[in-house]
C-alpha cells in the first residue's frame, strides 16, 4: 500500500509519537522511510554575526540529536530512516519536500500549545494535512 513515507521530526513529543507509527507502517509494508526536520532560520534579533553562529551551532546540535534517537529507534526494528534537515517555513518546506519526494504517506505529530488548547488541532498540523499531496496521518 505504501512505498514511500516520510515522518516529520521537530523532536517533540508528538514528533516522537508520529515516528513510532512510521516505523511501525514501513515495517509492515516493506517502505522506505525518510525524516525531515525543520529549521526555521535564524531569529530576528540576533544583533550580531557571533549570535548568528552560536544560533546555528545550537540548530545543528539540536537536530543532530534528535536525528540520531530517531535512526536508532528505527534500526532497532530493522528499518533504515533516511534523514533530511532543511530550512525553511515548517509548513511550507514539508509539503513541498513531499511533493519533490513522491511520498505515498506523510507522519505527523498532533499539536496543542496551551493545557486549555491543548485539544485543539495545531495550525502546523492542520495546514500541513490541508497542503499536503499524499496521505497523512496525525498520531496523538
Amino acid at each position: 500500500m505504501f512505498k514511500k513515507i516520510l515522518v516529520a521530526n521537530d523532536g517533540s513529543d508528538g514528533a516522537k509519537k508520529a515516528l513510532k507509527v512510521a516505523i511501525e507502517l514501513a515495517r509492515k509494508y516493506n517502505a522506505e522511510l525518510h525524516s525531515i526536520s525543520v529549521e526555521e532560520g535564524v531569529p530576528h534579533y540576533a544583533a550580531t554575526i557571533g549570535e548568528v553562529e552560536e544560533y546555528r551551532k545550537e540548530a545543528n546540535g539540536f537536530f543532530r540529536n534528535i536525528n540520531d534517537e530517531a535512526v536508532e529507534e528505527a534500526k532497532k526494528s530493522g528499518i533504515t530512516l533516511h534523514i533530511k534537515v532543511k530550512a525553511g517555513h515548517e509548513v511550507e518546506t514539508i509539503v513541498n519536500f513531499s511533493k519533490e519526494g513522491n511520498f505515498d504517506l506523510l507522519v505527523i505529530g498532533f499539536m496543542g500549545h496551551s493545557k486549555i488548547f491543548g485539544r485543539v488541532w495545531g495550525s502546523t498540523s492542520q495546514n500541513i494535512t490541508k497542503l499536503s499531496p499524499c496521505t497523512v496521518i496525525v498520531v496523538k
